[in-house]
């Protein structure tokens, strides 16, 4: 069974879950269209899927203490984080996403968003927001699932680094 815990001081190693590599198997081609937000998914072909993995964050726990760490737990070992913010929107902004590639695909991710959601009611917040970039496709899908809407689009965010072309969008949960 997975559990969803607030990491503490305990066990603040948890934080620095490995980032894996995922599959970027197309692109979220978003617009905004009479004052309204649209998307598309763009597929690639087969031969064009490949992985990206991030770089390890090496979060120092004690250096951030106005964030919130939530980890989800399988027979005790930490298969998820979520890292979490206040946002000057009043949301909680969802800095960190990440499940260990052996626990992809049993809902781990959802759990975590919903645990996300349930602290920021708990504590006055009026919602969640968060960024996926539009080639991670599977994220973005992740989030769209669980209830965020698209809110914006920075399509100059990557302009002059080894990702220049790909966008963020922006992603809102409100209560």
């Amino acid at each position: 069974m997975i559990e969803i815990h607030k990491i503490t001081v305990e066990n603040k190693s948890d934080i620095n879950l490995k980032n894996d590599p995922f599959r970027l198997i197309g692109r979220l081609i978003v617009e905004r269209r009479d004052g309204k937000w649209t998307y598309r998914e763009e597929l690639l072909p087969e031969t064009e899927i490949s992985e990206m993995v991030f770089p390890d964050e090496n979060y120092v726990y004690e250096e951030m203490p106005d964030y919130v760490f939530l980890g989800a737990y399988e027979n005790d070992v930490c298969i998820g984080v979520a890292i979490l913010t206040p946002h000057f929107t009043r949301r909680l902004y969802l800095e960190d996403l990440k499940v260990s590639r052996n626990a992809r695909g049993k809902g781990v991710g959802k759990l975590l968003i919903k645990a996300c959601k349930t602290y920021a009611v708990e504590q006055g917040f009026k919602g969640v927001c968060t960024v996926g970039q539009d080639d991670n496709l599977i994220a973005c899908r992740l989030y769209l699932s669980t209830g965020f809407k698209i809110g914006g689009l920075d399509t100059e965010i990557y302009e002059g680094t080894k990702q220049a072309g790909k966008a963020d969008v922006w992603f809102y949960s409100e209560f």
